[in-house]
């Protein structure tokens, strides 16, 4: 339609444009697309004419598809079998990642789809969300356009979101402004067929900490991309563009291998932090409310199992009904998904359990109640192995996962951890649990400093097994010389490693892409003797002596203060002019807390500071889907918990510093 209002107003004529063809773009090129044919069939010859002609340039700015939140949105995706094919058969094909989903996103489809459409020659530019540039699960397509074409201009425009602090300020403005979160990049991706030899790629980064008009101003400026300084890029073979892996990583030894290859591996279990896809009905910071809701989400799951069951009674599989239109979809009552609606077709039903109700760590820093069930939990994973029940003891550290948005860091915890409690994380526990029952030809696994057994069956049936493995004990024994290292020690050691700001910094590259490899440091005993006084800290950060902030403010200032007084609904930094003072929290209108020491900040875990944690967490929230309330101030019976637990992650926080900056060179064994 421009185009014809753009030809009468230049002319002063009406003509009609047969090019233009309303369809679906990748369902125009489905096999056996009926939906044109059938649904269309007036649009149905354009179409057909449209693809009979060669097309030497699209220019678009696809859709970035951001999928289904919660089985109650019934909301389906869309689905291309033709186009997802070819996806699987080469991107995916060619990816090293485990998980792949992000592959179908709409904006890869489309740049599947042009390149397919394009033939043997042609130039597609495309406006796209740039996490291809540096994605884990995008390596395989990096691998394919490198592939398929002859050169590729990459103009990196930042501005990606999901990342905080210093990384976030860095990206700068969003070039669509609130519109999205996204890093955005436009690809100009050419094919000569008259080009020999290998894709050249040239990449060039807009800088630093500029805003959306700054950006926007640039791009103005250049005009055009033969006004541009280039950086010519030539990838890795992990296809790798930007951000290239350090090759002393390989050398180091596997943390963990899920391929099989545990032998060679320093931990013969680990395990991604629980997904409950309900975290507003299983976690809760009071018992009693977790409680409460979940025993209310179980009799709404009953109720509707039953009468799905009853109105199944007597029908053939041509007619059994929707189940999405016979259960209660309003998510005030219950959350479901995939699995849960499959129980309630199956016509199952549930009891609350109150051996379920224990403490996982939410987020750093910060433990709730939860409701630890495989039925109610949507992914559970092998943490069920690692805290098989609430009196089952261990210490497990969580990892940053491969591909997450924020910088490398760890925390250990001796709860259950949320995936998010680091980014899609991953966690590596001292111990692992088996039932006894479960357990074939069991051979006792041998205490190899005092010759013991190392298990029992304990009073709930389970056999306690270490996660480090002897493969690990006897080759840090053999490298180091020293017979008295234990698994425990190994255990800190590699925490101690993970804390090293020099191991973070040299190959942070490689912690976005893949899980830790850990060097033979020069010094086992350092980073041991490190890592297990950062675990007393981090393990204990309930009960440490309270750093001793100046209180004031209010009814502090008279010490007249009531339990009530102590409550707090948002925690808030101070103000110097128009600027925040992170040396002062404005704890509520009781209570001011001063003289933080500004060098605490200095210890981020999973993307900001520990009490920036505490502050962001230990406020009173209510879920806007479920209505459910969560109230930090219900979790302890101590009216000064909140406030002391602050002072306390100041202390935390000091001494992780510390500890850090004291840690030495890692001078690692080089093979």
């Amino acid at each position: 339609m421009n185009i014809e209002t753009a030809f009468h107003g230049q002319t002063g004529q009406y003509l009609p444009f047969d090019g233009m063809v309303l369809t679906d773009t990748f369902q125009m090129t489905e096999d056996d697309d009926l939906v044109d044919q059938i649904v269309l069939p007036e649009n149905n010859e354009r179409a057909t004419n449209q693809l009979k002609q060669p097309i030497r340039v699209i220019v678009g700015n696809p859709p970035y598809s951001a999928g289904q939140n919660s089985a109650n949105d019934n909301n389906q995706n869309l689905k291309y079998p033709t186009l997802d094919a070819k996806i699987r058969n080469t991107y995916a094909e060619r990816s090293t990642a485990t998980n792949k989903n992000s592959l179908y996103d709409s904006y890869i489809r489309a740049i599947r789809w042009a390149s397919d459409r394009l033939g043997e020659n042609g130039i597609t530019a495309f406006v796209t969300n740039g996490s291809f540039i540096d994605g884990n699960a995008a390596d395989g397509l990096r691998k394919c356009l490198t592939d398929e074409f002859s050169h590729l201009y990459i103009f990196n425009l930042r501005g990606n979101a999901r990342t905080q602090g210093e990384e976030r300020r860095k990206e700068g403005g969003g070039i669509f402004d609130a519109g999205s979160r996204t890093p955005v990049t436009i690809s100009i991706m050419v094919k000569d067929p008259k080009h020999s030899g290998a894709c050249e790629l040239y990449y060039h980064d807009i800088g630093d900490y500029l805003s959306r008009e700054e950006k926007l101003a640039i791009i103005e400026q250049f005009s055009s991309i033969d006004n541009m300084e280039w950086q010519s890029i030539k990838p890795n073979d992990a296809g790798d563009w930007v951000n290239q892996r350090d090759p002393a990583f390989d050398s180091f030894v596997l943390i963990g291998d899920k391929s099989g290859n545990l032998e060679k591996a320093i931990f013969n279990t680990y395990s991604s932090g629980l997904k409950t896809n309900r975290d507003a009905w299983a976690y809760n910071m009071s018992r009693n409310t977790l409680e409460s809701n979940m025993r209310r989400m179980i009799d709404v799951f009953n109720e509707d199992s039953a009468r799905y069951a009853e109105l199944c009674k007597g029908v053939s599989k041509q007619e059994i009904p929707d189940i999405d239109k016979c259960i209660d979809l309003d998510p005030k009552n219950i959350s479901w998904n995939r699995s849960l609606k499959n129980d309630a077709k199956k016509g199952k039903q549930y009891q609350f359990n109150p051996m379920s109700v224990t403490q996982g760590m939410y987020r750093p820093f910060e433990k709730q109640w939860l409701y630890f069930n495989r039925n109610f939990n949507d992914m559970v994973y092998l943490q069920p192995k690692l805290f098989p029940t609430k009196d089952h003891q261990n210490k497990a550290f969580s990892v940053t996962g491969i591909g997450a948005s924020k910088s490398f860091s760890t925390l250990v915890s001796d709860a259950v951890a949320n995936l998010h409690t680091h980014d899609t994380g991953q966690c590596f526990p001292l111990y692992w649990y088996e039932k006894a029952d479960q357990s074939k030809g069991i051979e006792p696994q041998s205490d190899m400093i005092a010759g013991t057994e190392a298990y029992e069956v304990d009073e709930h049936g389970y056999i306690r097994r270490d996660a480090i493995s002897d493969w690990a004990l006897n080759s840090f024994r053999e490298h180091y010389s020293d017979a008295t290292i234990t698994k425990e020690d190994i255990f800190w050691y590699v925490y101690g490693i993970l804390h090293s700001t020099e191991y973070k910094q040299r190959f942070a590259a490689d912690l976005k892409k893949m899980l830790p490899r850990i060097p033979f440091a020069n010094d086992f005993r350092a980073f041991s003797d490190a890592g297990r006084k950062l675990g007393e800290w981090h393990l204990n950060y309930e009960t440490v002596e309270p750093f001793p902030l100046d209180e004031h403010g209010g009814k502090a200032q008279n010490l007249l203060m009531e339990d009530k007084d102590y409550r707090v609904s948002k925690m808030e930094f101070g103000k110097k002019g128009k600027d925040k003072d992170k040396s002062v929290i404005v704890y509520n209108a009781n209570i001011i807390l001063e003289g933080i020491p500004l060098e605490a900040y200095d210890y981020i875990v999973n993307g900001k500071s520990a009490i920036e944690w505490v502050m962001e967490r230990y406020q009173v929230t209510v879920d806007k889907n479920s209505h459910i309330q969560n109230d930090p101030n219900q979790w302890s019976e101590d009216p000064r918990y909140i406030v002391d637990l602050v002072k306390r992650i100041v202390r935390v926080s000091l001494e992780t510093v510390r500890i850090v900056k004291a840690l030495p060179p890692l001078n690692e064994f080089k093979n």
